[in-house]
């Protein structure tokens, strides 16, 4: 019996298979070396870059929950351009095609990312849109339409690569969202991000983050992320990448069947660092077995 061919195009770039790794979850592909064949992902998503390089929250950044895990990092990172000079060559070496993730607290800042990300070989950038503008009291460019679709027409002008917005469930209406950044001239769109979730040291009588609240991730999303991921699919004409909590090859194949193009794993990462090419390889399984001669057969299927 012949393989499935499980393949994806993602936005003109070509994919060995749907599974990609999440932004801030698998560092920039080197770091998972030692644990797993990282050659066998489709894709891998940078750490989050912005133009001007950034420290970091100060405080607590990490508390695990039952079924997840709440961050609060704050894009810590050394900025576009020595993510050009010293990691993406790397990166590139590594065989899955690469996505870079860029963020920005102004749309400057975001045009500028994204005009030197558009003079390298990376195949894609995604764009993350839950960053907070400066300009408009932090609120996050996420939030409402008209600030997405701004950023995204803006960063659209400043590059030809494919360009894949990555959406807040913080979204005022999320379906509008995607539409948005549709019309705004996104290739794609990857959803869910983090949900805004809150942790309390009960000694302290105090949030545990400095920041007050943070970012939920994990199996505790995933039903929600599911159900986001579908409504979306069924309301734009671009691809569209899932995320939230995807932590075994029937969570992936389920948001193929909700009707995403590619899926990306995250929180999983942590938990065990070879989790992504055993979901790949999970994937592939299951099409065989159940005579699924590609993944256009299965997907959207709901």
């Amino acid at each position: 019996m012949s393989k499935a061919d499980i393949r994806v195009n993602l936005c003109g770039v070509e994919l060995k298979n749907p599974v990609i790794t999440a932004s801030g979850t698998f560092g920039y592909g080197q770091e998972y070396t030692d644990f797993m064949d990282v050659s066998a992902l489709g894709g891998i998503c940078s750490k989050g870059v912005t133009y001007v390089p950034k420290y970091g929250n100060e405080g607590r950044r990490l508390v695990e929950t039952p079924a997840g895990l709440i961050n609060s990092i704050g894009l810590q990172n050394p900025g576009v351009q020595h993510f050009i000079d010293h990691e993406l060559p790397s990166m590139l070496k590594l065989g899955p095609a690469v996505l870079a993730n860029l963020g920005g607290a102004s749309i400057e800042d975001y045009e500028a990312g994204a005009a030197l990300l558009d003079a390298t070989e990376v195949p894609i950038i995604e764009l993350n849109i839950s960053c907070p503008n400066v300009k408009a009291g932090g609120i996050a460019y996420g939030v409402k339409c008209e600030s997405a679709r701004e950023v995204v027409r803006r960063v659209r002008a400043a590059t030809k690569k494919p360009l894949i917005v990555k959406l807040s469930p913080q979204a005022e209406d999320l379906v509008a969202m995607a539409r948005t950044c549709q019309e705004a001239g996104a290739d794609g769109v990857s959803l869910v991000n983090t949900f805004t979730a809150l942790a309390i040291d009960i000694e302290r009588r105090k949030p545990v983050f400095n920041n007050v609240y943070a970012g939920l991730s994990g199996p505790a999303i995933k039903p929600i992320a599911l159900r986001m991921v579908h409504q979306v699919c069924h309301a734009v004409q671009i691809p569209v990448v899932g995320l939230g909590g995807i932590a075994s090859a029937c969570d992936a194949i389920e948001f193929i069947m909700a009707g995403a193009t590619a899926i990306q794993v995250g929180t999983a990462n942590f938990i065990r660092p070879g989790i992504a090419a055993e979901i790949a390889a999970g994937i592939q399984t299951w099409c065989d077995d159940h005579g699924v001669k590609d993944l256009d057969e299965i997907r959207g299927c709901v």
